[in-house]
């Protein structure tokens, strides 16, 4: 291609047309069409009679449910806080129940009620939908922390960009000192969303804050060790990892049970999944399950030191060459100043050969030329994230 402009145009697209295939593939394979494959549901019941019943469910449904039974309706209640059951049915020939928990997932609920309610209807009798965790009044679809994840997710990535680019030419420690920093504000502003704003969190706001540092810290860690290797492609390969995969796993809008085997099965370990799930646990179910969700955030966080401190190392590994290259040039200009006396005893015919200093101006033009040109492409990467 011979026009410098338009070569670079049009390697400036290829970001936002991959993006927009990725975001496509990744929102409506996950979103689109939710099915429940093995949804786990409970009969409450002894005997032979409640496992004919809970059989009977389960070939009816097919690969949509996984059907148990329990002895009482109390122990389906634990297995619900618990969030190992999505709904638990009570036969009753007068008044029969359906048992949910909406704060685990409020389509999880809704997917059980249809599936339960015409088995009701067959006997005549209506379904009766007992909720024992609800979400918070501010937040009647329990939805907000899928929306609080969005909010914390940009703040960290976009924030990548002016860490990683406009920030390159500080040494790396300060870049993860930054990060730190960045990460707590972030953090900041999710729990101020999740308290006074918005009324999220009712109580544990700390934790949530704790739960979002660890999510905002890992990702920035990874960004800004990633962005050493892979420059202006970092921004995609953010939105890759934290939005692609992370909003579409996290089961914010639909527990995995609802969604196709791949992002069931990463969200059982993505950062994402972590914080929701995590929030979840602090939030509505008495901080079961907490342990393993902060653990997850916490090897992503390990992960993006780990990323970070291998990208330290390569950097130290190219700085000494440049140091060399640098001593170089003054013990040769330092040459010259010796020189230069014995340059003046010597006959005037013998005292001109070509002067260092326009070699030197040449070489400072060039590392003036070098420094334009990657503060122009760190604006462009940071123009770039913002826009995305």
């Amino acid at each position: 291609m011979r026009s410098p402009a338009l070569r670079h145009v049009l390697t400036h697209l290829i970001t936002p047309l991959l993006m927009c295939l990725g975001m496509g593939l990744a929102y409506m394979g996950a979103f689109v069409t939710p099915e429940p494959h093995h949804l786990p549901v409970a009969v409450v019941g002894e005997g032979p009679q409640a496992k004919v019943f809970a059989q009977t469910v389960k070939d009816r449904a097919g690969d949509q449910l996984d059907v148990r039974t329990v002895a009482t309706r109390s122990e389906a209640v634990d297995l619900l806080e618990s969030r190992d059951i999505t709904g638990a049915y009570v036969p009753s020939a007068e008044n029969p129940e359906l048992v949910v928990a909406s704060a685990a997932s409020d389509m999880g609920a809704t997917a059980v009620e249809k599936v339960f309610t015409p088995v009701a209807a067959q006997q005549g009798r209506p379904l009766t939908v007992t909720d024992v965790a609800r979400p918070a009044a501010d937040d009647p679809t329990g939805q907000g922390l899928f929306f609080l994840l969005i909010a914390l997710s940009i703040g960290s990535y976009a924030s990548v960009a002016a860490l990683g680019a406009a920030g390159a030419a500080l040494p790396m420690r300060v870049r993860a000192l930054l990060t730190l920093g960045v990460s707590a504000v972030v953090s900041g502003i999710g729990a101020l969303l999740a308290g006074p704003v918005f009324h999220l969190a009712h109580h544990d706001l700390a934790g949530v804050w704790g739960l979002a540092w660890l999510y905002s810290a890992g990702i920035l860690f990874i960004g800004v060790g990633l962005h050493t290797f892979l420059k202006r492609w970092t921004t995609l390969t953010m939105m890759v990892l934290f939005v692609m995969l992370n909003f579409t796993s996290s089961g914010g809008l639909f527990r995995p049970e609802l969604q196709n085997g791949f992002f069931g099965a990463l969200h059982a370990f993505w950062n994402g999944a972590g914080f929701v799930e995590g929030a979840r646990s602090l939030l509505y179910f008495g901080s079961d399950g907490l342990g393993r969700e902060v653990w997850t955030l916490v090897v992503w966080l390990l992960l993006g030191l780990a990323v970070t401190a291998l990208a330290a190392g390569y950097e130290r590994l190219r700085t000494p060459g440049a140091h060399g290259a640098h001593a170089a040039g003054g013990a040769h200009a330092a040459g010259g100043a010796h020189a230069a006396p014995a340059a003046h005893s010597a006959p005037a015919a013998h005292s001109a050969p070509a002067p260092a200093l326009p070699a030197r101006d040449a070489d400072e033009d060039a590392r003036a030329r070098e420094a334009a040109e990657a503060a122009e492409a760190a604006e462009e990467e940071v123009e770039e994230t913002v826009a995305v």
